[in-house]
């Protein structure tokens, strides 16, 4: 084992790069979540639309 501190990646490191993983991975999937409630709730309202016209 060398002590190379190149080599060496310690914890703090280590948690950072997980930390800013997952926060990439919440972010794509809140950007998809967002999008799915907002067609859910369009399609809703057309659908109220068309009943008060019906």
């Amino acid at each position: 084992m060398s002590n190379d501190s190149e080599d060496i990646e310690t914890r703090q490191e280590r948690r950072e790069k997980r930390a800013e993983k997952k926060k990439e991975s919440m972010a794509k999937h809140s950007r998809n979540l967002a999008k799915v409630y907002r067609d859910a709730i369009l399609k809703r309202l057309r659908g109220k639309k068309s009943e008060k016209q019906g």
